[in-house]
C-alpha cells in the first residue's frame, strides 16, 4: 500500500455518501453539511453519474430543507412511523437515549459517519414500513429535531411503559401511539366520541 492511497480514502468516504445520498433525493444544502463538497460539485455529481443510467430520473428537490416538528406528531400514525425511524438512528448507533429520554449523539467520530448512520437507519426504515411517508429530507429533519434542536425527544407511555417521540412543546397526555390507536378503535366500537 503507498501512502497516498489513505489520503484518498476520506475523499472516497465523503463520495460516496454523497452519491447515497443522491440516490435518497437529498437536497444539495444537505449534501453539502454533511460532506464539505460544494454546491457545484454535487451538481456535476449529478450530472456526470445520475444522469442516462437506465434507471427513473432522480427528483431533485429545491429550496431549504424542512424543519418544521409538528407534521412528525400530527397523528397517532404518524407519531408512531416518526418513532420506528427515531428507534432505528439508536439502533444504529446514529444517536443514544438517556434515562430521561433525551437523546444524544452516537458514537460516530464525523459528521460523513453520522450521516452514513443516518442514511443506514433511512434504508432500514424504508425496508420495514409497509408504505413509508418520510421522505430522506424528513427523515434528516428528525434527526436534526431529535439531536440538535432538541424539539422532539423520546417520552414514556403511562399505560404500556413504551417509548415515543413527542414534541417538546404540546400537551403530552403520555399515550403511545399504539395505546393511542387502540383507544381510538374501542371509541369506534362502541360508537363513542
Amino acid at each position: 500500500m503507498r501512502v497516498t492511497d489513505d489520503r484518498y480514502a476520506g475523499e472516497m468516504e465523503k463520495f460516496d455518501l454523497a452519491m447515497r445520498m443522491i440516490r435518497h433525493e437529498a437536497r444539495t444544502g444537505t449534501i453539502r453539511a454533511c460532506t464539505g463538497f460544494t454546491e457545484d460539485r454535487v451538481r456535476k455529481l449529478v450530472a456526470s453519474y445520475c444522469r442516462d443510467t437506465g434507471r427513473p430520473p432522480l427528483r431533485r428537490r429545491r429550496g431549504k430543507s424542512p424543519r418544521q416538528v409538528a407534521p412528525f406528531v400530527s397523528s397517532a400514525e404518524r407519531q408512531a412511523e416518526t418513532t420506528r425511524l427515531a428507534t432505528l438512528y439508536v439502533y444504529c448507533r446514529a444517536a443514544r437515549v438517556t434515562g430521561e429520554g433525551q437523546i444524544t449523539g452516537g458514537d460516530a467520530a464525523s459528521q460523513v459517519e453520522i450521516a452514513q448512520r443516518v442514511c443506514q437507519a433511512y434504508e432500514l426504515y424504508q425496508l420495514l414500513e409497509s408504505r413509508p411517508t418520510l421522505s430522506f429530507e424528513w427523515a434528516w429533519n428528525l434527526y436534526h429535531a431529535l439531536l440538535v434542536t432538541g424539539e422532539l425527544y423520546f417520552a414514556w407511555c403511562a399505560g404500556c411503559d413504551a417509548p415515543y417521540v413527542q414534541d417538546r412543546y404540546a400537551l403530552d397526555y403520555e399515550h403511545c401511539p399504539a395505546c393511542e390507536l387502540r383507544e381510538q378503535q374501542g371509541r369506534r366500537a362502541t360508537g363513542s366520541p
